[in-house]
């Protein structure tokens, strides 16, 4: 079985080192806050080039909290994509604002400029935009757009980490940056974590503060807070990893370059690169419409394969009252024909040209 990440490959490399800080962890039993979480937040800080990074729960957690320190709120309306895992919009609705969904770019898949003007309202206070799979959207002109009308910029970075734009981080471009540490990351725990990122003083308090029960002190608590700290133990995990997460990144172009080189004449089309953003290949998804004979044959031969996403966001029952009249073709379109091959920092050449000469065979068999 070929996985879509290998996670064991990946771990024999840094076992010891792990294993080392994990025993270090429990027999100094500093379980909560501990220094490894300071000392990550601070090196994540160094790394991504931003004044705070704050870490949490989960990634999920990561969008929610930011929007929180970014003042949105009930009534507000927060533009973002439809193509994208539904944390992303979860975590605009538990704030009690509405999230109002564009369509897309055909060839990076990420949030159009040009969509997010055409839907501003009187009601929009902030722009979500994802920097899908790991390729950076258009930042540039977002921002301009944000500063134009005077919104929020919260960026979704839970699926770039490490992806930069003019040599500047995704996620410290807008007002916050959210980062998942989910397993199968680019910088991936053994378990949930998040990561919130900002410049603002202020917008870092506060997330200090929601994070860990509203409070600055123990036991004195000056808003309502939530539970949402990044594990100890996750913290040492995330520490030996974020040390190689460049190479890691690198690791994953190259294999990504290798599969766009070999299917170059291939009825399908591969990831876009659009020359600004460093794509750091989250997931390596490419458009094809004959993708279930694809999968099927991907499949037998017992190599991981994904659909990253069947169904948009707009098309999704909790959404279909809201969406009703919604209609966002390019992203349908890309949903109906998107597939995603195995893609990580571990995935060798032999095994990239077997898994293409199943795809090639599926095609012109």
């Amino acid at each position: 079985m070929i996985p879509m990440v290998n996670l064991k490959a990946q771990y024999a490399e840094i076992k010891d080192e792990v294993e080392r800080g994990l025993a270090e962890t429990i027999a100094n039993c500093s379980f909560i806050l501990g220094p490894n979480v300071q000392a990550f937040e601070q090196e994540c800080a160094d790394y991504l080039g931003v004044k705070h990074a704050i870490g949490v729960a989960s990634g999920t957690d990561a969008l929610h909290l930011a929007l929180i320190a970014e003042g949105i709120g009930p009534g507000d309306e927060v533009i973002t994509t439809a193509f994208t895992f539904i944390a992303t919009a979860e975590a605009i609705c538990y704030v009690g604002a509405k999230p109002v969904f564009v369509d897309i770019d055909p060839k990076t898949f990420n949030i159009s400029p040009e969509a997010i003007e055409q839907a501003i309202t009187p009601l929009t206070k902030a722009i979500m935009p994802v920097h899908l799979f790991g390729q950076p959207a258009d930042m540039t002109r977002i921002a301009d757009i944000c500063k134009q009308y005077d919104l929020k910029l919260i960026e979704d970075c839970c699926q770039s980490f490490g992806a930069s734009i003019n040599g500047k981080q995704t996620g410290a471009i807008g007002d916050a940056g959210a980062y998942s540490f989910f397993p199968s990351k680019n910088l991936g725990a053994y378990g949930d974590g998040g990561l919130v990122v900002t410049n603002s003083d202020a917008a870092a308090e506060t997330l200090k503060m929601l994070h860990n029960h509203g409070s600055k002190v123990r036991y004195y608590h000056d808003i309502i807070g939530y539970n949402s700290r990044l594990d100890e133990m996750q913290a040492v995990i995330l520490r030996a990893k974020l040390k190689r997460i460049d190479r890691y990144n690198q690791a994953r172009r190259r294999a990504a370059h290798l599969y766009s080189e070999l299917m170059a004449d291939l009825p399908l089309a591969t990831p876009f690169e659009d020359g600004v953003g460093e794509h750091v290949y989250h997931q390596y998804t490419l458009l094809c419409d004959r993708r279930d004979e694809v999968m099927k044959a991907l499949q037998e031969k017992q190599i991981g394969c994904a659909v990253y996403y069947p169904v948009p966001l707009h098309r999704q029952n909790v959404f279909k009252e809201a969406c009703a009249g919604v209609k966002l073709p390019v992203t349908e379109q890309v949903a109906a024909n998107c597939l995603s091959l195995p893609i990580c920092s571990e995935l060798d050449e032999s095994t990239i040209r077997m898994i293409v000469a199943v795809i090639r065979g599926a095609l012109q068999g």
